[in-house]
């Protein structure tokens, strides 16, 4: 049968055959960080033992060819796991709990895109109300993601057999514009499969990835209630609480040190992105991406300090029929000028379309 593929199809069972290894490196890895790391005293002694994963991390996604295999190991091993482990470090954030979590749940927070549960240290038992409110509330997340999950995996499929297709036909900013749809929903499937796994397999609780970001009225709502909830949270814990705390003991006060703490999780954010378009492209950082995040970071701080000076809430001045669309274009334009160029440029768009069309073809071939 093997003899029998065509040379695109044995280029795909290859890089299978890559993303397995990797994947067998990862979970041989967080093991040693389970059984071996764990019992290092939490500090500078931990994060020494960590060092070698964090680096082999920072090297597995360079053993992958294709763009999305390896554009999703990066995002959720070299960014999203070395991050926790670094919390971890200080027996802080998800892979952190007194007692300990089994194997199995270690092994899912550390790699897939779950926050972890979080419980107020001052009420360890919830109050009967609380927990009736707190499963209702559940139970219609979980409903809701099992019902948009298809819809937003159907139209990506949709999405990307037309620009597979016509994409030779299409206007550059209508591409591009389908780029941002398709950027959102990829995001949302990732997360979301990976959350469906983890709930069917442990009972781990469903998290919705994004909340509706095209409803975002403001930068704050988009970048802080509504885009990537996984990575808002972590990069909250990771950098910007850090940031705050420690600036806030200074002339700037507990009042005015979140700003530094927003414009360092955004430059973080930046230099994240550069790596893991550096992944993708194989092409040295142009830092356009990061100019992207350092830009709407610094309008975030800009609208929080209007804001805070007018005295008015995280609703804003303007009408949400204003504010809303006013947001939606500012993000979409400044991606269309930043984001975008990079991945483009170096033919990282099309390279993903041909591997879709190997794929289709090597299904075709094979049944």
């Amino acid at each position: 049968m093997q003899n029998m593929l065509g040379p695109k199809c044995k280029e795909l069972e290859g890089e299978i055959k890559s993303l397995m290894k990797v994947w067998f490196s990862i979970i041989a890895s967080l093991c040693y960080c389970y059984f071996i790391s764990s019992n290092i005293p939490k500090g500078k002694l931990r994060l020494l033992s960590l060092t070698p994963v964090l680096c082999l991390f920072t090297f597995l996604p360079l053993q992958l060819s294709y763009v999305l295999p390896t554009g999703i190991t990066a995002f959720l091993i070299t960014w999203l796991t070395s991050f926790k482990l670094i919390l971890f470090t200080f027996d802080l954030g998800p892979l952190s709990s007194n007692p300990p979590k089994s194997l199995p749940f270690f092994l899912s927070f550390a790699c897939l895109p779950l926050r972890g549960i979080t419980q107020n240290q001052n009420q360890p038992y919830p109050s009967n109300q609380t927990h009736q409110n707190h499963s209702k509330d559940n139970v219609r997340k979980e409903k809701l993601h099992f019902i948009i999950f298809p819809i937003k995996a159907l139209l990506f499929g949709v999405l990307l057999m037309g620009l597979n297709d016509h994409k030779q036909k299409l206007n550059h900013t209508v591409i591009v514009g389908l780029y941002c749809i398709l950027v959102y929903l990829l995001v949302d499937i990732v997360v979301g499969l990976c959350n469906i796994v983890a709930n069917a397999a442990l009972g781990i609780e469903l998290e919705l990835p994004s909340n509706e970001p095209y409803l975002s009225t403001s930068l704050q709502e988009f970048w802080g209630r509504r885009w990537n909830l996984i990575v808002t949270n972590l990069l909250r814990h990771t950098i910007y609480i850090p940031v705050r705390t420690a600036l806030s003991r200074t002339v700037l006060g507990p009042q005015w040190a979140s700003v530094p703490g927003v414009m360092a999780s955004f430059v973080v954010s930046g230099i994240m992105h550069e790596l893991l378009f550096y992944y993708v492209t194989r092409a040295a950082p142009t830092w356009e991406v990061t100019c992207f995040f350092v830009l709407h970071g610094g309008c975030v701080v800009v609208e929080f300090c209007v804001m805070k000076w007018l005295g008015v809430g995280h609703k804003g001045m303007l009408h949400w029929a204003i504010s809303g669309p006013v947001t939606v274009v500012f993000v979409v334009a400044t991606a269309v000028w930043l984001f975008f160029p990079p991945l483009l440029r170096d033919g990282a768009d099309e390279r993903a379309l041909e591997e879709f069309r190997n794929l289709v073809d090597c299904i075709k071939e094979t049944f």
